[in-house]
């Protein structure tokens, strides 16, 4: 077994002892050796870390939920050949923020390694604004499920009674009873909660395999062409010609933007040097493989796709489901096992974004940060910032009553402050010829590291632009995207906090010279 030396260790936040010199097997609790009191419980395994990543990922829902936007962005073709490609570029992310969860395996998280990777002179402050940005993506992300959970409820309800207009306090209600719901479950039920992941992971299975075969045996409207089900292209919906092809990829890019809200739950497994990175990296293609099993029935069978943009409460999965299966009932009942995969998506990733407040929290970079980072002793869950978690979604989901589409810029806020919060470290890490992920014990090594790592910035910088995009043109109140000025919104906030109280009690996290092989 490969001997992990750990060079220094300045452990900070009132800490007592400095850890000094020492060599270590990876058994050892290197949480310590980071600079961190280990505080949650080691229940995770990195099989149950991948199913979570997985449960995260939620496929069916992933790409079913904001299905509206293929359909505008051109229909098949960029739902499979768009996939596919996302699947590529998302790899390289996933791959990228393995190293770096390698190197510094803790559920801080992006921050933390902003700052150890960044010169002495900026990292406080890279460190904060990273922080922020990742805090934000797992609020606003964690939102966008809950909601999106709502919203399929409220199609669900339309199937059978198509005259009903769900009124926006009504879908608000639907999604208080789910936060409430999501936060009973993870506070409570902490021990399960790995069981949980698996049981996603296998019903998820289940629930591809069925809509495989109910849609391809069915197929009420009929069958298109094979050329129709992987190459049809209508760039006349969108507004955006030729460009609609990526448009019509938002589906995609939404269902794999969340892959490095697992590195949040690196204190709660053994070995998190090498398990946390594995689960992270085999994400994407195990949830890939599995979309286009998914993904290729729809296009098979899927109605017109002017039908589809009549769908109630722009979720087109119900109502294709309807089509296909050509009852009520059985567009119901494929929908069932989507709302059951949402349902588990929704805890998995609130757990995920609990810990990301947590741990920033610990590092005292949010406002009554002594009551947020408590971690309950008989549960052993951040129960305070599990509950901060639920508030803050409850409070922006009040947005909707205002603004529909003042709303759907936090969905895309989500996945704009993930993916900016993950350039960062890599950017950073680049910048200093990735000396440091190059010692970590799960890596790229340097040449094939060097081209992933400058595909997934490049990508993560197109990303911003196409979330930052409104996805019909003409644009009026009701199209406009306003993701990118809530974005910045947010962003502005945090600069103002962090002038008025947080740059006197944040130095960052704990300095660490992280865990290395030796070689």
């Amino acid at each position: 077994m490969a001997e992990v030396e750990k060079k220094s260790s300045n452990v900070g936040r009132g800490a007592e002892a400095q850890l000094g010199s020492a060599t270590v097997s990876p058994e050892t609790d290197i949480i310590n050796l980071l600079g961190y009191k280990p505080q949650l419980k080691r229940n995770r395994s990195m099989f149950t870390l991948l199913f979570q990543s997985l449960a995260i990922a939620a496929i069916p829902y992933g790409f079913g939920g904001p299905l509206i936007s293929a359909i505008y962005g051109g229909g098949q073709l960029p739902m499979f050949l768009g996939w596919i490609l996302v699947l590529i570029v998302d790899e390289c992310i996933a791959l990228s923020l393995g190293e770096l969860a390698s190197r510094y395996p803790t559920s801080a998280g992006p921050y933390y390694w902003s700052f150890q990777l960044a010169h002495p002179r900026f990292r406080t402050v890279l460190s904060f604004v990273t922080g922020w940005t990742w805090l934000i993506g797992n609020w606003t992300i964690t939102l966008s499920v809950n909601f999106g959970f709502a919203s399929l409820i409220a199609a669900c309800v339309a199937l059978y009674h198509p005259e009903f207009v769900i009124e926006p306090w009504q879908l608000l209600l639907i999604f208080y009873a789910i936060c409430c719901i999501t936060f009973l479950v993870c506070a409570f039920g902490n021990r399960l909660l790995p069981a949980v992941d698996t049981a996603c992971a296998a019903f998820t299975a289940v629930a591809i395999f069925i809509t495989l075969v109910c849609l391809s045996v069915k197929a009420e409207v009929g069958r298109n062409s094979p050329a129709a089900t992987l190459g049809h292209y209508d760039t006349s919906l969108s507004g955006w010609g030729g460009f609609s092809f990526f448009i019509g990829i938002l589906p995609a890019a939404y269902t794999f933007s969340a892959i490095g809200m697992v590195s949040a739950m690196a204190e709660e497994c053994d070995d998190p040097a090498v398990k946390l990175p594995k689960a992270i990296a085999l994400c994407v293609p195990v949830g890939g493989i599995a979309g286009l099993f998914f993904i290729i029935p729809i296009c098979a069978t899927m109605p017109a796709l002017g039908y589809i943009l009549e769908a109630p409460v722009a979720q087109a999965l119900p109502y294709i489901f309807a089509a296909v299966m050509g009852s009520p009932g059985g567009g119901l009942g494929l929908s069932t096992l989507i709302l059951i995969i949402t349902f588990f998506c929704s805890i998995s990733i609130t757990v995920a974004a609990s810990r990301c407040t947590w741990a920033f929290a610990r590092d005292k970079a949010i406002p009554v940060s002594r009551l947020w980072s408590r971690v309950d002793a008989r549960h052993g869950v951040p129960i305070w910032a599990l509950a901060l978690t639920t508030v803050v979604q409850m409070l922006l989901g009040l947005i909707n009553l205002g603004s529909s589409s003042a709303f759907l810029a936090f969905v895309s806020v989500g996945v704009i402050s993930l993916a900016v919060s993950y350039a960062i470290p890599i950017s950073i890490s680049m910048w200093h010829r990735r000396r440091e992920v190059n010692a970590a014990r799960w890596t790229m090594g340097g040449k094939i590291g060097w081209i992933v790592n400058i595909i997934a910035v490049l990508w993560i910088v197109f990303e911003t632009v196409l979330f930052s995009m409104p996805q019909v043109l003409p644009v009026d109140e009701v199209t406009m995207n306003y993701a990118i000025v809530v974005f910045l919104g947010f962003m502005v906030l945090s600069a103002v906090w962090y002038s008025v109280y947080a740059r006197k009690v944040y130095v960052g996290p704990p300095e660490s010279d992280g865990i290395r092989v030796e070689r």
